[in-house]
């Protein structure tokens, strides 16, 4: 494919006119023709502002090469599920350690205090892992996605909430039964980045 060829599949993919994105680089339409049609080539100063415009680099536009890209793309998703992974197992080791210290040593405000930290730090994670990824994606989310996850989060909220009430009246234990809302908190969280997640895999697959 040529230059040509690709700023001419950038721009309709793009769904913009030749005279748009003239306008843009401050160049005739005519100009834009010819580059698309391989009469003519960008001059070196309309390299850094097409690549701008169109958000790739300077080798995918003059090559065609998107490996760097790729490879990047697959490198994010990696630590996205890795510490997604590691913020999980910290909140059942969490719990684990809270149920024994109140079970076999009874220590409950040990097993508790491991259970906050654990869950502190696994919250941290999760929101360094969901402001991060969110850079790195740099895309905006479709509205009717956006929609479902809202739907989806206060189904899991209103479920949450009964089992909370369920639990607490049959139980009694009001001054235990509080960390669910903790949880369901976290559950929301990671609802809204798998939806991210889905929406980002669903862009590389139109790409």
């Amino acid at each position: 494919m040529t230059i040509g060829e690709r700023l001419l599949k950038l721009r309709k993919e793009k769904n913009i006119s030749q005279e748009e994105l003239a306008n843009e680089l401050d160049v005739s339409r005519q100009t834009i023709s010819k580059w698309e049609t391989d009469q003519s080539q960008p001059d070196f100063d309309k390299i850094i502002p097409l690549c701008e415009y169109f958000g790739i680099t300077s080798d995918e536009l003059l090559t065609g090469n998107t490996n760097i890209k790729e490879v990047k793309q697959e490198n994010v998703k990696s630590c996205f599920a890795r510490n997604v992974s590691i913020a999980v197992m910290m909140y059942i080791f969490g719990l684990i350690a809270m149920i024994l210290f109140a079970a076999q040593f009874d220590l409950p405000v040990v097993g508790l205090s491991i259970f906050l930290t654990l869950c502190a730090l696994a919250t941290g994670l999760l929101i360094y892992n969901g402001i991060y990824y969110s850079k790195e994606s740099n895309e905006k989310k479709d509205e009717k996605n956006n929609t479902l996850c809202k739907q989806v989060i206060g189904i899991v909220d209103t479920i949450g909430v009964t089992i909370y009430l369920i639990i607490s009246f049959a139980t009694m234990a009001w001054h235990i039964t509080w960390i669910l809302f903790l949880i369901l908190g976290v559950v929301d969280e990671i609802i809204k980045l798998l939806f991210n997640l889905k929406e980002v895999d669903k862009e590389d697959n139109n790409e």
